[in-house]
């Protein structure tokens, strides 16, 4: 017999649930930011055998979540890998929805705790997996500018240093977003990182442009923005061949050796003076 079941859960235990139990691809129709955001954390945290995340979204979500440089960076990683499959329309229904083969869950949204009624009534679910996955076909591919944030990990430490690579990640989890509105955006702590570590702006920003994480001129404008505001300074360094590179450096030497906690607090503190 058909069963329903009330469902209460964390966002992220909810798909973690469902990763365990099903090997088919899973349609996420219509999440909220909360619930494309637990999506793409709970699926880079799952270690298992992860099925294909079909997410049929409206154009404007995607733009939202995927400002985050983090979140973005996750999503690339499992898009590269097949995992996540995003798609938009300007038509979508105004319920979120998950979809198995063999369950629908309506979710619904409260004050960030989310609540479903799972369903397994057989005709009620193929009806609804036939109308949404038919949707999802004929809706438009999402595309990401950012790069797989493990590629960029990788590349760092490759290119620029393991001690690099090591503050880059400390300042990540020590930052609650890195976005377009916030005081440190992805180029921002590329050079923060690299004058923590002395290293060429020829260094990293050819690294970033390669990266594609941002162009020359971008790392070239952010290291002015910082110097304008006291936080970097730069010393000469020359060459054989051409004009002298320059290297980074914190213009308050303090800030050298300083905890990543304490570096982060006074480039916030001079950013916004």
């Amino acid at each position: 017999m058909p069963s329903a079941e009330l469902l209460d859960h964390d966002i992220v235990d909810l798909f973690h649930n469902l990763f365990e139990t099903t090997t088919e691809p899973i349609l996420v129709v219509n999440p909220s930011r909360t619930e494309f955001n637990g999506l793409i954390t709970a699926a880079i945290e799952f270690e298992g055998d992860l099925s294909e995340l079909r997410v049929l979204t409206d154009e404007q979500t995607p733009k939202d979540i995927f400002d985050d440089f983090v979140t973005a960076g996750h999503a690339a990683d499992l898009m590269a890998d097949g995992r996540l499959s995003p798609r938009s329309t300007e038509d979508v229904a105004r319920s979120s929805l998950l979809i198995t083969a063999d369950q629908a869950i309506p979710l619904v949204e409260v004050e960030g705790d989310v609540t479903g009624f799972q369903s397994d009534d057989p005709e009620l679910v193929e009806r609804m997996r036939t109308v949404f996955s038919e949707e999802w076909e004929n809706a438009d591919e999402v595309t990401l500018r950012t790069p797989p944030l493990s590629q960029v990990r990788e590349t760092m430490r490759e290119d620029i240093g393991e001690d690099a690579a090591d503050d880059f990640d400390q300042i990540l989890d020590a930052v609650e977003t890195v976005d377009s509105d916030s005081d440190l955006d992805e180029v921002t702590i590329c050079l923060l990182v690299a004058a923590r570590n002395e290293v060429l702006l020829y260094d990293i920003s050819k690294w970033g442009e390669d990266v594609s994480l941002a162009s020359k001129a971008t790392f070239s404008r952010t290291k002015t923005r910082l110097e304008d505001n006291g936080i970097i300074d730069t010393e000469k360094v020359p060459i054989e061949v051409g004009r002298p590179r320059l290297r980074l450096r914190f213009a308050d030497e303090q800030l050298q050796d300083a905890g990543i906690d304490e570096m982060l607090s006074e480039v916030r503190t001079q950013l916004e003076a």
